[in-house]
Parts: C-alpha cells; sequence; structure tokens
C-alpha cells in the first residue's frame, strides 16, 4: 500500500510540474496573465498599409507573451502587399517588435508582377501600382539579362524619347519598346551590339522623315535595319470663320434705313 501512496505521490508531482508548461504552451497562462500590449515596428515604411498590419498581428498576439508563435507571425507578415523581409521578435514582459523592410519597385514584370530594386518578384495584384515604372518581360531565370540590357539602351537611347520596356520571348529572342511607341526588333544574337549600331542613327533616321513616325524596326540584318514609317496625325484644319454677329439696330438706325429703301 505504501509502495502504491509513493506512486501516487510521485505522478502528482509531475503533473504539477508538466501542468504550467502545458498551459504556457497551449496559451492558458499566456494570454491571460502575460498579454503583449505593444507592438513596435520598425522600418522605414511608405507602402505598408498600418491598419492592416495590426490586424494581421493582433489575433496572434492575444495568445499572450508564452504563447505567441513568431514564425507565425512572420509568414502572416509576409504576405502583405509590399512587405520584401520581415523579421519577428517579442521582448519581456510585453512587447511584440517587427523589422519590416519594403519593396521598392523598379519596373513592372509581365502581366502581373513587379520587380524591386533588389531584383525580386513579387505580384501587383491589390495594390496600387507607381506610374512611369518601365515594363520588362521574360523567364524568371533572366531577370538580371532583362534588366542589364534595359540599363544599356535607356543609356544608348537617353536622347531619342528613351525605352519604355524591354522583353525577352521563350525563343530567346529580344525586343524592345520606345516611348514614342516605336517597336525594335533586336533577335537573338547580340542584342546589345546592333543597339548600339542603330541608336546614334536614329535621330537622323527620325530628322530625314518629318511627318512621320518610326513605327517598327527591325535590326536583325547583317548590314542594314527594316523600318517602317507611319504618318502623324494631321493638326486639325482650323475651324470656318463664322462672320460676326449683326448688331441690334436702335429704332433711329432703322427707320432712317427704312427711309433709304
Amino acid at each position: 500500500m505504501s509502495a502504491m501512496l509513493r506512486l501516487l505521490a510521485w505522478i502528482l508531482a509531475l503533473a504539477l510540474v508538466a501542468l504550467p508548461v502545458v498551459a504556457v504552451v497551449n496559451g492558458w497562462v499566456g494570454g491571460a496573465q502575460f498579454p503583449l500590449r505593444t507592438l513596435r515596428v520598425q522600418g522605414e515604411l511608405q507602402r505598408v498599409d498600418a491598419a492592416r498590419l495590426r490586424a494581421t498581428v493582433l489575433p496572434h498576439a492575444r495568445r499572450g507573451f508564452f504563447a505567441v508563435q513568431p514564425e507565425r507571425i512572420q509568414a502572416a507578415v509576409a504576405a502583405l502587399p509590399w512587405v520584401e523581409r520581415v523579421e519577428v521578435r517579442k521582448h519581456w514582459p510585453d512587447v511584440l517588435e517587427l523589422r519590416i523592410s519594403e519593396h521598392r519597385p523598379f519596373a513592372r514584370w509581365g502581366g502581373g508582377r513587379l520587380l524591386s530594386e533588389q531584383g525580386r518578384l513579387f505580384p501587383a495584384r491589390g495594390i496600387a501600382v507607381p506610374r512611369g515604372l518601365p515594363l520588362l518581360d521574360g523567364p524568371d531565370a533572366r531577370v538580371a539579362d532583362v534588366v542589364a540590357l534595359y540599363n544599356q539602351a535607356r543609356e544608348r537611347l537617353a536622347n531619342a524619347g528613351g525605352v519604355r520596356g524591354v522583353a525577352l520571348d521563350r525563343r530567346g529572342s529580344w525586343s524592345m519598346t520606345l516611348h514614342g511607341g516605336t517597336e525594335v526588333v533586336l533577335g537573338r544574337n547580340d542584342p546589345d551590339a546592333r543597339l548600339q549600331r542603330f541608336a546614334p542613327l536614329l535621330p537622323r533616321l527620325a530628322a530625314q522623315h518629318p511627318g512621320q513616325r518610326l513605327a517598327r524596326a527591325d535590326l536583325r540584318y547583317t548590314n542594314g535595319f527594316s523600318l517602317t514609317w507611319v504618318d502623324l496625325p494631321k493638326a486639325p484644319e482650323n475651324a470656318l470663320l463664322l462672320p460676326q454677329p449683326v448688331a441690334a439696330l436702335s429704332r433711329s438706325g432703322s427707320s432712317s434705313m427704312e427711309g433709304t429703301s
């Protein structure tokens, strides 16, 4: 009997030790006695919505200091628009700290994503895309190549209106669009060398075609280019001048005219 009592005493002692640990892990003690009262956010945030950030963190923070799971908060915040990277830490006794880095957009990428200055692609759905971003496109693995050609083209064509976008298709063929709407086909081989040959001639070619716009330039030829020109819209003709309205005659004028008829 005494052995049984000793066994029961050991079981009771272990239960008393384990119960608080289980309670903290499950949030029983954490949410009630150790609440998180302060959310501290570090980082230069210009586009992350503060209200949406708080609403995302609050359900996790309610579990309390010991029960909160930083990895879950990190995953939830990382899914918010414009968040590039987030670190989550907690500081005794009641502080939850977030360190957030925002995406800084460099260009639009394809139909529904943006490219950050750090070379990372992120979805554009649900966010206000800044105006004036260039449009780049290509395989995700070729981001660096597309950006490199865009930077070269922007420099070479700075005096010809600039570059609106650069694309690399699945077959490895390069093309670009200028701000004036000109489509430039570079092909697969040596796109930079072809652009280097063509860029200095573009202002001179445009000067030789007054009243026209270069619609398409195919640079895939060894010793020249294939150029397509279209007429610029003509300015609307001046409206016909209408005769000046006749002023109303006074009574005396009217009678005098009647007298001369």
